[in-house]
């Protein structure tokens, strides 16, 4: 049966038939509780117009995306962007793809976003106190490690070598986003901001986790029958009850732990943080103590009561005690020494990167217009490095956090790519 043309919001979509493969994979996502929006890169606005986004019945904004270059929008350099700069690969999880590519100008950083003046106070907004949010993205890993999907604009203010000719200087304003990787490049990676701005005394927004399992790298130009095995459901959590973000590749979350943080470049800031918080408990100045270090920024996740125990050693002599143990906690690894029982020192081994603890509100920016946009494919940040290359073949929001097993049938709509809707 020849497919319908169906006009919904304003917006045009094809296979309109409802028992299409399309229909029931979109039902799929909008269906699930808490969606906000969800861009398959079929619907339009009208044919060969922007994408919109797939709303709940009573929204009033259907989140058009623009095409823009961001270097060219903050530096006054570089050529302007279309949707000429994304090709579209015709078939995907829902019938079609965006291509991100590797662009050789330094100049030339394309994205597609939603203006912060169509989205200010909108639900796609999310911020502020007890709010959860969920982002998925359907891809294809070609490279990269960088944004895939969110509101996460790393402002221009940080001192960079690129920094210095920038035209619009603009504070951080980061609120929540889904990357590809970041500490662990290939995983699913969210990142979400107290104050839109930098964490733990670092230039940088350092709340974040990563899932276990990684993403593999396939040429964006491999032949059709790669590219239909290759999709990835990439996903971050954040439940603001638990106060946990999670990472999850193809439904799947698993544990992940950095060992020695102290040692690692952006994560040792983190681990200072944890020292600090802790020896700022203790009265007095304590050996290592930074008294001007900001307590918002300490990172002291619980410690009460240990998931595990496990004594690396233990000594008697002469009516006196020494034992270390190592005490695993839900969110950090400890080693404690103690002598005749009581506690002399504490150690931190390991900082578990996914789940994150993540203890704040989401940023709320000051309803000035200087909060940042919705953007897909790459975020606004300083390094202007080209971030993720790829496809990308649907992006969906939520304002909860996705379960377990509602992510693994939102990862199963990527088992079997459909080809691009037609009305012919």
């Amino acid at each position: 049966m020849k497919p319908l043309l169906l006009v919904l919001a304003g917006a045009t979509t094809l296979w309109a038939d409802p028992a299409s493969p399309y229909q029931e994979r979109v039902h799929a996502v909008t269906s699930t509780p808490g969606l906000v929006a969800f861009w398959d890169f079929t619907q339009r606005e009208a044919p060969g117009q922007r994408f919109t986004a797939h709303v709940p019945a009573s929204a009033k904004n259907d989140y058009a995306l623009d095409a823009g270059n961001y270097v060219k929008d903050l530096w006054g350099q570089g050529p302007a962007a279309s949707y000429a700069d994304f090709p579209l690969l015709g078939s995907g999880p829902f019938g079609q793809a965006i291509r991100l590519r590797g662009e050789t100008n330094p100049d030339f950083r394309p994205l597609l976003f939603v203006p912060r003046a169509r989205l200010q106070d909108s639900p796609l907004d999310i911020k502020g106190s007890g709010q959860a949010v969920t982002v998925v993205v359907w891809a294809i890993r070609e490279s990269g490690n960088h944004a895939l999907a969110g509101i996460w604009h790393e402002g221009t203010d940080l001192k960079e070598k690129t920094t210095e000719s920038v035209a619009k200087v603009e504070r951080g304003q980061r609120q929540y986003a889904l990357f590809a990787g970041l500490n662990k490049e290939g995983a699913a990676c969210g990142h979400v901001s107290e104050n839109g701005a930098s964490s733990f005394l670092n230039k940088y927004a350092l709340h974040k986790c990563n899932s276990a399992e990684i993403s593999p790298k396939v040429p964006a130009d491999s032949a059709p029958a790669v590219l239909a095995k290759s999709w990835q459901t990439f996903a971050m959590t954040f439940d603001s009850r638990t106060q946990e973000m999670t990472g999850w590749l193809n439904g799947v979350s698993g544990d992940r732990w950095l060992e020695n943080p102290q040692q690692d470049r952006l994560l040792s800031f983190a681990a200072n943080a944890w020292l600090q918080g802790r020896l700022a408990k203790i009265p007095g100045t304590q050996p290592g103590e930074e008294p001007t270090f900001p307590a918002d920024q300490y990172y002291n996740p619980p410690e009460e009561t240990p998931v595990k125990v496990t004594v690396l050693s233990e000594v008697f002599a002469e009516q006196r005690s020494r034992r270390e143990e190592l005490r695993e906690y839900r969110y950090t690894k400890v080693k404690v020494t103690l002598v005749n029982d009581r506690e002399i020192s504490r150690e931190l081994v390991a900082l578990r990167l996914n789940p994150w603890w993540f203890p704040h509100d989401l940023y709320t920016p000051k309803a000035d217009g200087t909060g940042g946009p919705f953007t897909i494919g790459r975020a606004i940040h300083s390094s202007r490095g080209v971030g993720f290359t790829g496809w990308i073949g649907g992006v969906a929001v939520f304002n909860r956090a996705l379960t377990a097993t509602e992510l693994g049938k939102l990862q199963a709509l990527a088992a079997e790519p459909i080809p691009a809707p037609t009305d012919k």
